[in-house]
């Protein structure tokens, strides 16, 4: 399992559950960072933040034991485009995942709305011997869920993952993105953790459950599969 992300503290905020669960169960997971992270300043600057982000990312992927990929692209300067695609295509076909997650078309953020465009495009494309990267192409495509919206906003999940035993988990993940929960007083930002309880909760009570993480699968030919 794959989470291909725009941001640096997107995986945790989203996903990490279900990456959690997974890994669990037997999986190998991978967290793919497409954005540097650099443009995420708190009120006091901070210098060299990609450095700084570099490090919380990877500490943060150590708590899962996930694998880490980063597609070293400047915030806001992300898009769906020839290269940026080759970037990915490469991506998947070094960890070769089954299963991708990906940011909603319809959220909130360009480089989250941008992220999700990749993360469509190059899993067909990374089966494509057209496609030449450094390593060879894939067999299958891997099957496609979409991950829930910031604040839920206008996302209609078509189910549900249990992460009540990994909530705990998601917060020590996201704990290692230091330069980001100092934001949480900004006007422009948001404080992350609790809101990310907040949503993991608010989907847990619509599934009957104390946390829940909400997903979307991507009906599109050759990206389903039966589990």
């Amino acid at each position: 399992m794959l989470a291909v992300v725009a941001h640096p503290d997107d995986a945790e905020y989203f996903c990490a559950g279900t990456l959690a669960r997974a890994k669990a169960d037997g999986a190998f997971v991978g967290i793919c960072v497409l954005c540097q992270g650099d443009k995420g300043q708190p009120s006091v600057p901070i210098p060299d933040l990609a450095e700084v982000r570099r490090q919380e990312m990877a500490a943060a992927a150590e708590v899962l034991d996930a694998e880490l990929f980063r597609g070293e692209f400047g915030d806001g300067e992300l898009a769906d485009g020839p290269e940026q695609r080759r970037v990915l295509i490469e991506l998947y076909r070094r960890f070769r995942p089954t299963l991708v997650l990906a940011h909603s078309a319809a959220d909130y953020h360009s480089d989250h709305r941008a992220a999700s465009a990749l993360a469509e495009a190059s899993s067909w494309y990374c089966t494509s011997n057209g496609h030449r990267t450094e390593s060879p192409a894939m067999q299958a495509q891997p099957a496609l869920w979409w991950m829930d919206t910031m604040n839920m906003a206008g996302f209609e999940p078509s189910f549900y993952i249990d992460v009540s035993g990994y909530v705990e988990l998601k917060g020590r993940m996201l704990r290692c993105h230091k330069s980001q929960l100092e934001r949480a007083a900004d006007g422009d930002f948001s404080p992350l953790s609790e809101q990310m309880l907040c949503q993991c909760r608010a989907r847990g009570a619509q599934a009957g459950v104390a946390a829940a993480e909400a997903f979307r699968v991507h009906l599109a030919w050759k990206r389903v599969r039966a589990w």
